[in-house]
Protein backbone atom coordinates (compact mmCIF):
# COMPACT_ATOMS: atom_id res chain seq x y z
CA UNK A 1 0.00 0.00 0.00
CA UNK A 2 1.28 3.36 -1.00
CA UNK A 3 1.41 6.65 1.82
CA UNK A 4 -1.26 8.09 -0.21
CA UNK A 5 -3.52 5.24 -0.07
CA UNK A 6 -3.00 5.10 4.06
CA UNK A 7 -3.27 8.91 4.18
CA UNK A 8 -6.70 8.74 2.78
CA UNK A 9 -7.83 5.78 4.93
CA UNK A 10 -6.50 7.63 7.91
CA UNK A 11 -8.28 11.12 6.79
CA UNK A 12 -11.65 8.68 6.14
CA UNK A 13 -11.65 7.53 9.64
CA UNK A 14 -10.43 10.90 11.54
CA UNK A 15 -13.71 12.27 9.40
CA UNK A 16 -16.08 9.41 10.80
CA UNK A 17 -14.71 9.97 14.21
CA UNK A 18 -15.60 13.79 13.72
CA UNK A 19 -19.28 13.05 12.53
CA UNK A 20 -19.66 10.50 15.38
CA UNK A 21 -18.56 12.86 18.42
CA UNK A 22 -20.31 15.15 16.73
CA UNK A 23 -23.75 13.62 16.66
CA UNK A 24 -23.35 12.24 20.10
CA UNK A 25 -22.21 15.83 21.15
CA UNK A 26 -25.75 17.27 19.53
CA UNK A 27 -28.17 14.08 20.86
CA UNK A 28 -26.68 14.62 24.86
CA UNK A 29 -28.66 15.95 26.93
CA UNK A 30 -27.02 16.94 29.70
CA UNK A 31 -24.67 19.85 30.05
CA UNK A 32 -21.53 18.37 31.23
CA UNK A 33 -21.86 15.43 29.63
CA UNK A 34 -22.15 18.24 26.17
CA UNK A 35 -19.15 20.18 27.57
CA UNK A 36 -17.13 16.16 27.70
CA UNK A 37 -18.27 15.47 24.41
CA UNK A 38 -17.21 18.75 22.79
CA UNK A 39 -13.88 18.27 24.11
CA UNK A 40 -13.55 15.14 22.61
CA UNK A 41 -14.83 16.29 18.90
CA UNK A 42 -11.93 18.76 19.48
CA UNK A 43 -9.67 16.09 19.89
CA UNK A 44 -10.54 14.35 16.70
CA UNK A 45 -10.67 17.79 14.53
CA UNK A 46 -7.07 18.31 15.96
CA UNK A 47 -6.10 14.63 14.66
CA UNK A 48 -8.10 15.11 11.73
CA UNK A 49 -6.21 19.14 10.75
CA UNK A 50 -2.95 16.74 11.71
CA UNK A 51 -3.82 14.45 8.98
CA UNK A 52 -4.88 17.36 6.69
CA UNK A 53 -1.40 18.46 6.95
CA UNK A 54 -2.68 21.93 8.55
CA UNK A 55 -0.61 21.92 11.95
CA UNK A 56 -1.12 25.79 13.08
CA UNK A 57 -5.35 24.70 12.90
CA UNK A 58 -4.95 21.89 14.61
CA UNK A 59 -2.68 23.69 17.37
CA UNK A 60 -5.65 26.28 17.49
CA UNK A 61 -8.16 23.56 17.80
CA UNK A 62 -6.26 21.72 20.57
CA UNK A 63 -6.48 24.69 22.55
CA UNK A 64 -9.56 26.45 22.50
CA UNK A 65 -11.99 23.94 21.09
CA UNK A 66 -10.55 21.17 23.32
CA UNK A 67 -9.93 23.00 26.58
CA UNK A 68 -11.01 26.40 26.63
CA UNK A 69 -14.43 26.11 25.18
CA UNK A 70 -15.29 23.30 27.39
CA UNK A 71 -13.73 24.51 30.21
CA UNK A 72 -16.21 27.71 30.20
CA UNK A 73 -19.16 25.79 29.78
CA UNK A 74 -18.33 23.91 32.73
CA UNK A 75 -17.64 26.74 34.98
CA UNK A 76 -20.33 28.17 33.77
CA UNK A 77 -23.02 25.02 34.64
CA UNK A 78 -21.46 24.90 37.75
CA UNK A 79 -22.07 29.05 38.51
CA UNK A 80 -25.71 28.28 37.69
CA UNK A 81 -26.50 24.86 39.30
CA UNK A 82 -25.27 26.15 42.64
CA UNK A 83 -27.57 28.23 44.86
CA UNK A 84 -26.79 31.59 46.01
CA UNK A 85 -26.76 32.09 50.45
CA UNK A 86 -28.54 34.84 49.94
CA UNK A 87 -31.23 32.71 47.35
CA UNK A 88 -31.27 29.60 49.79
CA UNK A 89 -32.14 32.01 53.00
CA UNK A 90 -34.81 33.56 51.73
CA UNK A 91 -36.25 30.43 50.38
CA UNK A 92 -36.11 29.32 54.13
CA UNK A 93 -37.39 32.85 56.02
CA UNK A 94 -40.43 33.08 53.71
CA UNK A 95 -41.80 29.07 54.15
CA UNK A 96 -41.20 30.09 58.27
CA UNK A 97 -43.02 33.18 57.67
CA UNK A 98 -45.65 31.13 56.03
CA UNK A 99 -46.32 28.72 58.77
CA UNK A 100 -46.16 31.09 61.85
CA UNK A 101 -49.23 32.92 60.34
Amino acid sequence: MSTAVVQEYLIAGALLLVAVSATAAALARDPVRQAVLLAVLGLCLTVLFTFLQAPDVALSQLAVGTAVTPLLILLTVRKVRRPTASRHDGDERGQEGGDES
